[in-house]
């Protein structure tokens, strides 16, 4: 069993070298390692050499380790999300984004000298769906995007760069739960996309209030856009409000430093417990965060831990309900169904305005 060292909430000094010299992943977002003989401070999964078990000195963050004049790795960026320290991520990534519109395969992954296996495992690790799923979703928002100022159906398949129609509506339908034209009818809620630093995002509403707010890869996006559906009888179409474009100013505002607070309207769908707890987290400042613990005695209820994580879980109003703020009572990030490295970004965001 491992012993830990009390003054820095880290486990005794073997176990972490152990740790480094195994590479072991367990310990992403838990521990760093410093090298006294460079002044560089590494993620313990780092491909670099490993230092002398005397030369290391531990962190829990790379904020601790920044503080005591380490400067952070150039090989797995130890201060940035976790995803960052994975060189086959930020390749893949930055290819996606170079060139939104491709139809990626297993093919083209292999001519870049990847396995595809080892980046579907890389990619769900990271962000809970492989890298030609992610791919599939920006395809998909170009065509999206067509059918909301009315373009033909054909010119929106091209624009997504799908080869067939049955293609682009299969996508669709697992999207939404129901065929593209039929999004194009008389609706009582819209759906757009807005796009922000850390990834698109769907954004549903009427003209009065925000319903719907979840990045585009969520791998639970397709049963949330379902629900909504059902509950308005299927009428949620495609198009944009006033709220869609408060809600895009605001997020903006947000990630530039300049709007700690989303107070944009919104219509919770969900149980009376669920959204006494999802009005609870509109009430964490940003910069602060919060255990399941606190929130249950916040709305007074100090042994429904289980259940207020649920409904967490169950959030469909990502940022402006900000399930984020809710971490681990050790300190430690638990797990964020928009990602972890979203978590991790989001809550370093939010440190500034602290």
């Amino acid at each position: 069993m491992e012993r830990v060292n009390d003054m820095l909430g880290l486990p005794d000094h073997d176990t972490l070298y152990a740790a480094l010299v195994a590479r072991d992943p367990a310990w992403e977002g838990r521990a760093l390692v410093g090298v006294a003989t460079t002044g560089i401070f590494c993620r313990l999964t780092c491909p670099a050499r490993k230092p002398l078990a005397r030369n290391c000195r531990w962190f829990a963050s790379a904020k601790d380790a920044q503080a005591a004049g380490f400067r952070p790795c150039l090989r797995c960026h130890p201060a940035g999300a976790t995803a960052e320290g994975d060189p086959l991520v930020r390749d893949l990534l930055a290819r996606l984004e170079e060139r939104p519109g491709h139809r990626w395969s297993e093919g083209d992954l292999l001519a870049l000298g990847h396995d595809p296996s080892t980046v579907r495992r890389a990619f769900k690790r990271h962000f809970g769906q492989s890298f030609l799923g992610m791919a599939r979703a920006a395809r998909l928002r170009s065509g999206m995007s067509s059918l909301a100022k009315g373009s033909a159906m054909i010119e929106a398949q091209l624009d997504a760069g799908f080869d067939s129609a049955s293609g682009f509506r299969a996508a669709f339908a697992r999207l939404f739960g129901h065929a593209p034209h039929q999004l194009r009818q008389g609706s009582d809620l819209l759906a757009d996309w807005i796009d922000t630093p850390l990834g698109g995002m769907i954004a549903i509403a009427d003209d009065s209030a925000l319903h719907l707010l979840e990045f585009i890869d969520r791998k639970a996006l397709p049963d949330g856009l379902r629900r909504l559906s059902a509950h308005v009888g299927g009428r949620v179409g495609l198009g944009r409000t006033p709220v869609h474009d408060l809600t895009e100013s605001q997020l903006a505002d947000y990630f530039a430093g300049q709007g700690p607070r989303l107070d944009v309207p919104v219509t919770l769908h969900g149980t009376p417990f669920q959204q006494v707890v999802w009005r609870a987290l509109q009430d964490i400042p940003a910069g602060q965060t919060r255990s399941y613990a606190q929130l249950a005695a916040a709305i007074g209820r100090p042994t429904a831990m289980r259940a207020v994580a649920r409904a967490n879980a169950t959030n469909r109003i990502a940022l402006v309900v900000p399930c984020h703020r809710v971490i681990g009572a050790d300190g430690t990030l638990t797990g964020y169904a928009g990602g972890l490295w979203r978590k991790e970004k989001l809550i370093a965001i939010e440190r500034g305005y602290a």
